[in-house]
Formats: structure tokens, sequence, C-alpha cells
């Protein structure tokens, strides 16, 4: 393909976009296919002879695009939103045209300088401690884009890692680092991301998951306690992560509170993960969940979810800049340069290669300005306020989280089986798209709002949209408890039939109702030992197998009856009398 080539098909590309944003209200949101739809579409072995661009985009079109899941959808309500703006597609379109590998200021000094300024610029915005600025005076903090949240999570925490260690080995260098491993013990709260406990396996490290409060809070005192009889017991705590707006439910951990505690013990390392809601704090109104940032030794957030970029993007922050060039400098001849004053990210990650990233940042800060970035971020909160009142009008449903931001957490008073149904229906539609949570013990369906032009009039059609959906669950549910004897749990979680006229809906398999509303039905044994592990939005809540546990009750039942008999003798009743 030459210049010219490229010239018609890039604008042929850029139409197809450009169509497929402007109708995309028109296509399901997500794809009911089963898995392995597309290799029988394609060939299995790559074209031995060149085809037109024409026959390639015509092929995503009719073979690939049916297999997509559409994230910037009005009617995509799943997980946290997908940042995602035209503005970013094109400072990510002269990325790629640039082809930089920025890992060192040598390599490509437009990137790391470009970089280091938006990095200081989103620190401002979002009104971080002075700490964490490269252009404050008497600064040793900065900050890095990495490719993700749990890549962030997991630098901090190696970084962490290594300053404890150090600290234990003190001047001795005969004693490899891995002796000490067994003795470091890292903490997060139980509705912490799961990407926390896949860190602490690369790490290799311990983690100890502390129980939240009603509301999906660390709880502080349990945190206090666990660190204390873990130093009693010969161990170093040396990580502690907060979370502000968690996977479940957008819950805010107390920094305050949890900085307090990491502070009285030297060897912790405080983090704190904001990937979706630490982008809020570019509000003012939101800035009461970021007192205590003061006390963080790091702090990351995403662009790519709340900030209208695309992924990758993922900003890390630290306080102390030398620590983490410390933990990761690899630092081989061939990529040593006589300018060692300037910033070489590679010390700031995992990877050595590095796209500009920063490059589609500073399109979205410079073209949507931070009062336009600020009334996206306000539309999406009033938006959801708007579906919490809706949800709570209507008292055969129930709202289970504080709605801070864009998240609301809604289930209809009925069993998990009945919401789990509503979900399976709502996704098997294909019409809209969500996914469920466990807040408290109940099962929850996940309502958020993503979409960049989302209006009133799309939370409102999604709210009639769920009740339809409902109709002939409640009515089930309503029938279930009818039967049940009186009880004042009876009166206060019976639903009331939804009046009009009902949906006529195809009733799902077992296996497509899991598949839906994202459950996996395992045994009690299984449930239990999955218990202790961190959740994300991408992993099936786990539900116990009620046909199961039936067959194990009645496999025990018949045991048991088998073993009486054993230790019953025949006897001849008539001779036994005589």
């Amino acid at each position: 393909m030459n210049v010219e080539d490229f010239r018609k098909h890039g604008k042929d590309m850029i139409d197809y976009i450009c169509s497929y944003a402007a109708n995309i209200e028109q296509r399901d949101v997500a794809p009911t296919l089963d898995p392995g739809y597309l290799k029988q579409l394609l060939p299995d072995e790559a074209p031995l002879k060149p085809e037109k661009f024409e026959t390639v985009l015509d092929d995503f079109e009719t073979k690939v695009m049916p297999g997509v899941v559409h994230w910037n959808h009005p009617k995509f309500f799943a997980y946290f939103p997908s940042g995602n703006s035209f503005p970013s597609i094109l400072g990510d379109m002269l990325s790629s045209a640039i082809g930089s590998i920025g890992f060192s200021w040598a390599s490509c000094p437009a990137s790391t300088e470009l970089e280091t300024i938006v990095l200081d610029w989103y620190a401002k915005a979002l009104g971080l401690p002075k700490a964490f600025i490269t252009d404050v005076p008497g600064s040793r903090g900065g900050g890095a884009l990495q490719g993700s949240a749990s890549e962030c999570t997991l630098v901090c925490m190696i970084t962490a890692r290594s300053r404890a260690i150090n600290k234990l080995r003190g001047i001795t260098s005969e004693i490899h680092e891995s002796v000490f491993l067994p003795q470091l013990i890292a903490y997060a709260s139980k509705e912490a991301h799961s990407s926390v406990e896949k860190a602490a396996k690369m790490a290799l490290v311990k983690l100890r998951i502390i129980e939240a409060d009603e509301r999906g809070r660390m709880r502080v005192d349990l945190l206090r306690q666990a660190i204390q009889n873990d130093a009693n017991a010969g161990l170093t705590p040396f990580f502690v992560v907060a979370t502000v707006g968690t996977t479940g439910a957008c819950a805010f951990d107390n920094l305050v509170e949890i900085g307090k505690v990491c502070k009285e013990v030297p060897s912790i390392w405080f983090h704190v993960d904001g990937a979706y809601a630490g982008n809020s704090f570019m509000l003012p109104e939101m800035r009461k969940f970021s007192e205590g940032l003061e006390y963080a030794d790091s702090f990351n957030t995403n662009p790519n979810k709340l900030l209208l970029t695309n992924f990758d993007a993922s900003a890390m922050w630290v306080k102390d800049v030398m620590s983490l060039k410390t933990a990761l400098n690899v630092n081989p001849l061939y990529l040593q340069h006589e300018h060692d004053k300037a910033i070489d990210y590679r010390h700031y990650g995992i990877p050595l290669s590095r796209r500009f990233r920063a490059l589609k940042l500073w399109f979205v800060f410079r073209t949507y300005g931070l009062t336009g970035l600020q009334a996206y971020i306000r539309n999406h909160m009033a938006l959801a306020k708007k579906f919490e009142m809706l949800v709570r009008k209507d008292d055969r449903f129930e709202v289970r989280n504080d709605v801070y931001l864009g998240l609301v957490c809604f289930r209809m008073r009925a069993a998990d089986t009945y919401n789990q149904e509503l979900l399976a229906q709502i996704n098997h539609s294909g019409k809209m798209h969500m996914i469920p949570s466990m807040v408290n013990g109940k099962y929850v369906i996940r309502f958020c709002v993503t979409y960049e032009h989302a209006t009133e009039k799309d939370i409102v059609d999604a709210w009639t949209e769920i009740k339809t959906f409902a109709e002939d669950i409640l009515r089930d549910a309503t029938m279930e408890i009818s039967s049940l004897p009186p009880t004042p749990e009876k009166v206060l979680s019976e639903p009331q039939p939804i009046t009009g006229k009902p949906p006529i809906k195809k009733k799902l398999t077992r296996t497509k109702s899991l598949r839906f509303s994202f459950t996996r039905s395992i045994s009690r044994e299984m449930y239990e030992s999955q218990s202790e592990h961190l959740k994300d939005g991408c992993t099936p809540i786990l539900v116990v197998d009620n046909n199961a546990m039936m067959q194990s009750f009645l496999k025990a039942t018949a045991e048991n009856q088998q073993n009486k008999l054993k230790d019953i003798q025949d006897v001849d009743t008539d001779e036994a009398s005589n």
C-alpha cells in the first residue's frame, strides 16, 4: 500500500468509523453467538496472495462485526466506561503513524517530555498532592502512563517489595532477595480488584484480605488488628491497597484513616487504586473522597475509563521516583546515553518498549478542556441519579449501593434466582448489556452509565425495558411467595405485579440462563474454597448448585441408611418367639 492508496483507504476507514458511530443504535449491543463462531467463517491459513482492502473491510463488517460487543453503545451499561472519543482516536492514529518506541529520552525526546507535561497537567487537574507533581520545586515524585490499572498495582507492589527487602537486608549483599519473600505480607479489602491478588501471586508475596463494612469500605479496625497480629508473628507488613470506586459497588475507602494506620508502620507502602472513580477528583465536589491522598506513596487512575481516552492508558504517580527506579532499573550499555538527567520511562514500568500514549491524552485535554471533561463526568453522575430515583420509586425494586458516580446496583425484591433470570433475559435480548455483582451477600445488577453522549431519554427507555423484562419474572416470584406462610419478611419482600401487557418471552435453558446472567453454578465445597479470592467485573458470580446439593444429600442419606442396615441381623420372628 503506497501513500495514495493509504490516503484513499484511510478516508474510507474514517467514513466507516463515522457511519458506525452515527448508526450504532441500530446494532444489538452484544452478540448472542456461541464460542467458535468465527472459526467457521474464516480460512484455516493466511492468504498466500494480497487481497483488496475493500474485501478485507467487507469481511470485517460481515464476519467479525457480528461478534463485537459495542462498548460505546447508548444501551451498554456493563462494567465501567470504555473511554473513547474522536480526539483520542485521532491522537492514537497519529501515534501509530509516527511509530516511535519511547523507552528513553534519546529514543524519542518528544514522547518522553510530553508524557511528563501531560501527567503534571493531569495531576493538577485532579488536585493531587504536590509531592506527586514533577514541576513542583523540591518534589521527588512524578508519573508515568502504564497499560492498565493492573500494571500500576503490580509495578507499585514490586517497588514496595524492593524497598522492604532492602530495609530487611541492610548493608549485607550476600543474602539473596528471595530469602525475605516469605516474610512479606500485603493487605487489601475484600472489595479490592482481583488484580491485587494477581500482583501478589506474581510478586510471590502473601496477601491478607480485610473484610469490608456494609457500605463496601475496608474495615480500618480490622486492618490495624491484622497488621499488628502479623507483625507479632514475625511477618513484615509492606503494602496496603485502598480503593476509591470499587468495581462491585463504587465504594470509597476512607483514605485518611487507612493512611494513618500505614504511617504508623515504616515498612508499609500505601497505594490507592482509583481506576474508575479517581478521575472524578477533577470535580471539586468529589474531592472529599481524595482526602488522605497525602498519606499515599502511589496513586493510579484510568483516563481510558472516565476521561474519554481510548485504551490503553492508565496514569500512575509515585511520591518517590527513585524508589521506582531502584526497583526496576536495568541499564545495559547499549541503552545508555549522555543525557543522564533526562527521564527514561523504561525505568518506570515492566516493558522496555513504550507507545506514544501521551499524545492521545494531550489531544483530549486540549480538545475538551477541563470544563468539557467536568461536564461529561457530571452528566454521568446526574443520569445515574435519575436511574436511582426511578428504581427507588418502584417498591418492587431496591438500590443496594451509595450512588456517587455513574454506577447503580439494583435488584428486584425477590430471591437471587429471579434476579439472575432478569439479567439473563436482558442480556440475551441483545438490546441492553449489564453485568452482576454481589453487594452484602445479595446478587445485584450493575447499571453503569458509559456512553459519552448519554441522555435522560436513554436512561428512561432502559428502565422501561427493564421493567418489561421483569413482568413475568416478578409474577412468578409473587406466586412463589404467596404460597408461603405469612411472615414480616414476606410482606417486605413480596413484589407487586407490573400492570400492562406481559412480554412474549421464551424461557431460557439453564445453560443460557447461567451464561447471560454471568453466573456459574458449582458445588458447595468449591464455593467455600473460592470465598477468599478477590472479585472483578469479568469473573462470573459463583452460586451453589442446588441440584448438586440435593444429589449429595440423597447420596449421603442412602449411604447412611445402608450403614444402619449392616448392623441389623435377619431374624425369623416365629422362631424367636418360641
